[in-house]
């Protein structure tokens, strides 16, 4: 016949594996795993802690480039940092012949409002994604080569009569080039 403490003692250290087996881990989260709503509001000091002003500048940076292979190419470009005077001359001198004569440049409604089209009257903005129902056009190639090839992951385009250097990806207007029309 079997020992029936010996059987008592088996089945409470059975019992007792099985419930540290099944108890949850006591362990902390690791350094890469985000916080809750909690720790966004101790980040930003309270309410209102990390909202920016609309002048405050940058708004948006990109690093890394649009190539994700081994390269650790940083691009950094501030909200309207990117063109220089220069550029803007360039731009200028491109398209100020076609203004002057009278001849809109492809798109644009000519309605004596110096080719602006109706409805279009700067509806982006600087540090914003473009509105989806906004036209744009690509910029010349000539007027692209004066400007200069533009940083990996972004593009010239041209929105009624401003040029905008915008992300590929987002839409994101990062800088542009205002009101060619004005001469």
């Amino acid at each position: 016949m079997k020992n029936p403490s010996r059987s008592v003692w088996a089945f409470a250290g059975l019992s007792l594996v099985m419930a540290i087996a099944a108890s949850p881990a006591l362990a902390e989260k690791p350094d890469h795993a985000g916080g809750g709503k909690h720790d966004k509001w101790e980040k930003q000091g309270g309410k209102g802690g990390g909202k920016r002003d609309r002048d405050d500048q940058p708004r948006y940076t990109q690093q890394g480039s649009g190539d994700r292979s081994s390269s650790n190419v940083a691009v950094q470009i501030n909200i309207g940092g990117y063109f220089q005077d220069n550029q803007r001359v360039a731009a200028r001198d491109y398209y100020e012949p076609q203004f002057r004569a009278g001849n809109c440049p492809p798109g644009l409604a000519k309605k004596n409002n110096g080719c602006l089209p109706p409805g279009q009257a700067k509806k982006w903005r600087k540090g914003y994604r473009l509105p989806s129902d906004v036209v744009y056009y690509p910029v010349p190639a000539d007027v692209s080569i004066r400007l200069g090839v533009p940083p990996s992951g972004y593009k010239y385009v041209r929105v009624a009569a401003d040029i905008l250097l915008i992300a590929v990806g987002t839409s994101m207007v990062v800088d542009a080039i205002e009101d060619l029309s004005r001469f």
